[in-house]
């Protein structure tokens, strides 16, 4: 029975520290990569922050650079050109990581949120496309996948960041 005991007990304690959110209550985590779109590729860096064991508050920046091709009327004719397009914006996020809830390993993040930011979108004084400067709210769900202790792989979906509708880069606690 002893023998019961004292394995059950290791069994709960190694569950329990095995599956505690990566970053945990006053982590810090550097976040870099690049952006997943159809035009241009978005780059971005950002900090998370442990508020709670399993929630994080975190800022981002993003640059995207890409070229259009476009029509536009100018009184007398039907002109075509080529323009050129700087986006930079600056967000916050919150994100819950689901470790603790659904038990799974630390090396391991499973995360889901919500983001809001401002994007500085530069475009020729005729470009007549849908783009332009910003508040954007949005979503995002990723994982990351942890090498050791520091460092990992992190893959998200949604988000406004820049036109990119996800991003794949590499996560460094700190």
């Amino acid at each position: 029975m002893k023998k019961i005991v004292v394995l059950a007990s290791l069994l709960c304690f190694s569950i329990v520290s095995y599956s505690q959110s990566p970053i945990g209550k006053n982590g810090k985590q550097f976040n870099a990569g690049l952006g997943l779109t159809g035009s241009g590729v978005p780059v971005y860096i950002g900090l998370d922050f442990g508020v709670h064991p399993d929630i994080t508050l975190g800022v981002e920046m993003s640059y995207k650079s890409y070229n259009d091709d476009y029509s536009y009327w100018d009184g007398h004719n039907n002109v075509h050109a080529s323009a050129h397009h700087n986006i930079i914006g600056l967000s916050g996020n919150m994100n819950y990581h689901f470790n603790t809830i659904l038990e799974i390993p630390r090396n391991w993040d499973l995360y889901a949120g919500l983001n809001v930011g401002y994007w500085v979108w530069t475009s020729p004084n005729n470009y007549s496309g849908s783009g332009n400067s910003g508040l954007g709210l949005g979503l995002q769900i990723g994982g990351r996948y942890y090498f050791n202790n520091k460092i990992g792989i992190n893959l998200e979906i949604g988000g406004p960041m820049s036109g990119a509708g996800g991003k794949i880069g590499v996560s460094i606690k700190i």
